[in-house]
């Protein structure tokens, strides 16, 4: 299977755990990695079975062919920028400060076309804020423990699909990190394997969430906080290691004011959210009803149709994402994911 850029094709990896080949120009040729069959394949076999397949999308069959002029176009009627014709690996200070104002200004920043190994992700990852490692050891990469392998061992040793690593993100709308007394700034993924059909990311604004509240909710919300847990209400923790999943309240304001835009959104995730401090049971209920309803606007929304070698970074301090869980269960959808934590934030929290 091929897709093409401009008029060149590039490789599409067909079923990578399962299939040693993946198709190139002109032919058929075979991956410098093992096939992952058999029983309970480790997540350290999984994952340095991807390494390979990162160092086989560099092969200069698959290289892309980008232009020497840094494109970047809207691709949302309100937030998401895509970015073409630049190496990430390479990018200068000035280019790099154009895409971060450009994602601050568009909530979710897309990247085309990147060949990267996991120390040029990390790096570049790093431009943004602290990367830091996932509560979900289960599924860190088990050399780079700051990488999270998404999609990665989504059939247990019967053959069973485990729904909690199949439909990962999948659950609802969302913001990760709420659970951290220092949040996520910013969730960052880069794609190496995309199945034929399905697999999209959906976002919405939290700034277009807002400014849909009728004005007597905003006066209501000015000062509210929210607790907030890793799996909420539900305790949705199945990837959480059982020693793991003691989590206390951590609390936000439902209002949050963006430290860089200077923009207000509602800072809000159903899944997570506990109770609001102050209000009683009934109270609590009413209120995440009524915010689940505005807090997708149809003008704030972007869909992300992913492409090998895509990096899309989105903030979300301003922002909701959810996957699609749509896709085909014998196809792959494999991600590296890094969280990353706010320099100015993560270091108050410390001197406090």
């Amino acid at each position: 299977m091929t897709e093409s850029v401009g008029n060149r094709p590039y490789a599409i990896p067909l079923r990578v755990c399962t299939d040693q080949y993946v198709n190139g120009e002109g032919g058929r040729y075979q991956a410098n990695f093992p096939e992952v069959v058999g029983p309970a394949p480790t997540m350290t076999r999984l994952a340095r079975q991807f390494d390979g397949f990162s160092r086989l999308a560099q092969h200069p069959r698959n290289q892309l062919e980008g232009t020497a002029m840094m494109n970047i176009r809207l691709v949302g009627e309100q937030i998401g920028v895509e970015v073409s014709g630049i190496d990430v690996k390479t990018m200068s200070d000035a280019d790099f400060a154009k895409i971060y104002q450009a994602w601050i200004d568009h909530n979710i920043l897309v990247v085309k076309g990147q060949d990267l190994t996991i120390p040029d992700f990390l790096v570049y990852s790093r431009r943004f804020g602290i990367v830091n490692p996932h509560p979900s050891k289960s599924t860190r990469h088990p050399d780079y423990p700051d990488i999270t392998m998404l999609g990665v061992g989504k059939f247990d040793s019967k053959g069973q699909l485990n729904e909690a690593i199949y439909r990962r993100g999948a659950e609802g709308w969302h913001t990760d990190g709420a659970y951290d007394e220092v949040p996520f700034k910013a969730t960052q993924l880069y794609a190496l394997a995309i199945p034929d059909t399905g697999g999209d990311t959906l976002f919405a604004s939290g700034y277009a969430a807002y400014e849909a509240l009728p004005q007597k909710l905003k006066e209501r919300l000015d000062g509210v906080i929210g607790g907030f847990t890793y799996g909420g209400r539900r305790k949705n923790q199945a990837l959480l290691n059982p020693e793991d999943r003691d989590w206390q309240p951590v609390f936000h304001p439902i209002v949050r004011t963006h430290r860089e835009s200077g923009r207000k959104s509602l800072y809000f995730d159903p899944g997570k959210i506990v109770y609001f401090q102050g209000m009683s049971d009934a109270e609590n209920e009413d209120l995440i009803k009524e915010l689940t309803g505005y807090m997708i606007q149809p003008a704030g929304e972007y869909r992300h149709k992913w492409a090998v070698g895509d990096i899309v970074i989105w903030d979300n301090r301003c922002s909701y994402h959810k996957a699609a869980g749509d896709y085909p269960p014998d196809q792959d959808r494999i991600h590296w994911r890094v969280s990353i934590k706010d320099w100015e934030e993560a270091g108050k929290m410390a001197a406090e």
